[in-house]
């Protein structure tokens, strides 16, 4: 493959085959976004057909799926996991005062548009926009074509990006690899499997993230709750905890400025099993184990990155607490249409303040903070806690033992029953009194149940603002069980007043 930077929002491909066509495909494929819109321009036979199709199937996560030319139809629509997609060929148009007739002034909220032949309808194309030109070479052989992928407007750092990631993944020798992309969180980060026969990597493609507008101090919400926007704290945590034998990736290639890394595949198997998920009892008590293990280490806050390059671990500080908490008030309530009299808010920090203080006083250690089932894989073939794969630690902060215990006793996504959170936690404390004769079991279940319901309140947050302000209605799902979590911390009588402000303020269950 030669790939050559031509501008700043271009860059051109020699393509000798169709499986180099599929593979632009699938570079292009990573890049979009609902409401996008891809031209294909160029020579007539060129593999524009090869080149959609290959887009199509890597979207639907289906390489067998069906993608005929529309060049009869003119117009298919695919319903694909991430956007619905409208795959159009206008060679046959006369005129733009057609494209109505085909639908294009109706097509689904959010669509990718797929278009070939754009330059048929005067006036049709928008100034955002990626453009795909494929020309023959037949001086060189028949397969071989010349490929210009250009990003207009908006689209241009996108096209930039993408001609980053195809050199990025070349230097390791990864440019052949079948990409599959998995299953992502809610961040903007997008994860893929790379495949070259037997040898398999994950590419980490996490562009550096916008702080966002001032929301107190001056300061905007990351900067406030201490979570990352580039992938060094990434690469720390991941070295840190591979040092002292948990099972977190290899670091195999990174680029830190572009916020690119391929690092190790530790698979597809998880630590629950059936349809709804539910926990698999010797794995959680796996997960228990390796907190045990790592809460009797002494650990730094401060981990080498690269050479003269370090991360300093921040403090899990009272701010920090709070502004995760208060989702609840800005996101949470207003989706119920619930109002809160004024000067409340006051009330609800001074309760937190008070709870929270024996947390913030407690040792600290590393908190993983998202310690819970979709962060965690099973790697039989490994012995004792290194069985357990970790991932998604890149916001680990300095805190209590107790916050990581609750992530993964109260999963947000997984039901865990109440005895069975009882039994794993009560398999922490006896093991942290073998290793810490002074641990006190009664002041550790206070943290816990305050930090329970901490991170229940701050969820219920996250899922909402998801909802409302990012168009993810999926995790709306998990409410109800996070409010049961909540509610069944909060029945603590350590608890009893903030519990008493909930009752007054957060509307009932039966509302989510």
């Amino acid at each position: 493959m030669l790939l050559t930077a031509v501008d700043t929002s271009s860059f051109s491909v020699a393509l000798p085959d169709e499986h180099a066509t599929a593979r632009l495909a699938v570079d292009i494929a990573t890049a979009l976004e609902p409401g996008d819109l891809v031209t294909l321009s160029g020579d007539l036979g060129a593999g524009k057909t090869t080149f959609a199709r290959a887009l199509i199937r890597y979207l639907a996560n289906d390489p067998t799926i069906e993608v005929p030319s529309p060049t009869f139809t003119l117009m298919q629509t695919y319903n694909l996991p991430q956007f619905p997609l409208v795959h159009a060929d206008l060679f046959r148009l006369s005129g733009s005062a057609e494209l109505a007739e085909l639908g294009f002034d109706d097509l689904p909220e959010g669509a990718v548009v797929l278009v070939e032949w754009p330059d048929r309808p005067a006036g049709f194309l928008r100034p955002d926009r990626i453009d795909v030109a494929l020309t023959l070479a037949p001086k060189l052989k028949l397969e071989f074509r010349h490929a210009r992928v250009t990003g207009y407007g908006t689209m241009g750092p996108r096209v930039e990006r993408t001609a980053a990631v195809r050199q990025f993944i070349s230097q390791i020798g990864y440019s052949g690899a079948l990409r599959t992309r998995l299953k992502g969180d809610a961040s903007t980060r997008i994860y893929e499997r790379l495949a070259i026969g037997e040898k398999h990597a994950i590419l980490m493609n996490s562009p550096r993230r916008s702080d966002g507008p001032p929301v107190r101090d001056g300061k905007p919400y990351n900067a406030i709750a201490h979570l990352a926007d580039n992938v060094m704290p990434f690469v720390a945590m991941a070295n840190g905890l591979r040092q002292h034998g948990f099972s977190s990736p290899e670091i195999y290639h990174a680029d830190l400025d572009q916020g690119l890394l391929i690092i190790e595949d530790l698979g597809d198997e998880t630590v629950v099993s059936g349809e709804p998920p539910a926990p698999i009892r010797e794995r959680y008590e796996i997960a228990v184990d390796a907190l045990l293990a790592l809460h009797a280490l002494r650990l730094p806050d401060v981990l080498p990155v690269a050479p003269h390059l370090e991360h300093r671990i921040p403090s899990y500080d009272m701010n920090a607490f709070l502004i995760e908490a208060e989702l609840l008030l800005d996101w949470f309530l207003p989706r119920l249409n619930a109002t809160m009299p004024e000067g409340e808010r006051d009330s609800f920090r001074a309760l937190w303040r008070e709870l929270l203080a024996p947390a913030i006083d407690a040792p600290a250690t590393w908190v993983l903070r998202d310690f819970h089932s979709p962060n965690m894989l099973w790697l039989d073939h490994r012995k004792e806690i290194a069985r357990l794969g970790l991932l998604d630690f890149q916001d680990a902060v300095m805190g209590p033992p107790a916050y990581d215990v609750a992530s993964l006793l109260q999963d947000a996504r997984v039901d865990i029953p109440e005895q069975f959170e009882l039994a794993l936690l009560g398999r922490y404390v006896r093991g942290r009194r073998q290793f810490e004769p002074d641990f006190d079991p009664t002041s550790f279940i206070k943290i816990y149940v305050t930090l329970a319901a901490q991170r229940a309140s701050k969820i219920l947050g996250i899922f909402a603002r998801l909802d409302l302000r990012d168009g993810k209605p999926q995790y709306l799902r998990h409410m109800p069980r996070v409010w049961g979590y909540l509610q069944r911390s909060l029945s603590h009588p350590a608890l009893e007043a903030l519990n008493a402000w909930y009752i007054a303020h957060v509307p009932a269950l039966n509302a989510v």
